[in-house]
């Protein structure tokens, strides 16, 4: 689980989907059967050109006879709400924040559709063991931000929260430590020891 950077990192790679043609009796039972209140509808070519959900098919359906002749290209929502394999996690939920979204097509640079993430999948990376996450903070802190010798600075995790203890060349160096420990993903709180070195 290192390194949960992007939407491929933890999203569901075996998909389910529909083309426009499936009728709804046909949408209903694949809903049922994988337990899905939502599912992308796809082109010939694999490129997600809509999504039909449990709403799309209740307001379509309603107060008619003939509901079994409508098909998903008629039920869906367009456009669909996608997102990029290499978004950031925290991209993808800023989005499903947005909208009423549990789930969201995940799509490669020409738009075919490369998996499923849900809220759940998103939720991965409050899963990561301690032990990955000081790794992940401490790889930053000493290839990029530290230069040699300039700062002594201790990274400890329990269940998600960082605690910094050290030394710094100065306060700003201790501010800048913090955020990037806080972008770290399954970080959930930073506590900072940092103390500014003293002048000789």
């Amino acid at each position: 689980m290192k390194h949960l950077r992007t939407v491929n990192d933890v999203m569901t790679h075996a998909v389910v989907s529909v083309d426009r043609d499936m009728p709804v009796h046909d949408i209903v039972g694949a809903m049922r059967r994988w337990g899905f209140s939502s599912l992308p509808v796809v082109s010939a070519e694999g490129r997600v050109v809509g999504v039909v959900s449990e709403a799309d098919l209740l307001a379509k359906a309603e107060g008619t006879d003939d509901s079994h002749r409508v098909t998903a290209g008629q039920l869906m929502t367009v456009p669909p709400v996608t997102v990029p394999k290499d978004a950031t996690i925290a991209g993808a939920a800023r989005l499903m924040a947005r909208g009423p979204f549990k789930r969201l097509p995940v799509v490669d640079g020409d738009g075919g559709l490369v998996g499923v993430v849900s809220r759940g999948d998103l939720l991965k990376i409050y899963l990561r063991p301690d032990g990955d996450i000081a790794e992940e903070l401490r790889d930053l802190l000493t290839a990029r931000l530290i230069p040699s010798g300039s700062a002594i600075v201790h990274v400890h995790v329990d269940q998600g929260v960082v605690r910094l203890e050290g030394e710094v060349s100065d306060p700003g160096t201790a501010e800048v430590l913090v955020r990037v420990a806080r972008a770290v993903p399954g970080v959930v709180d930073v506590q900072s020891r940092l103390h500014a070195q003293v002048p000789a």
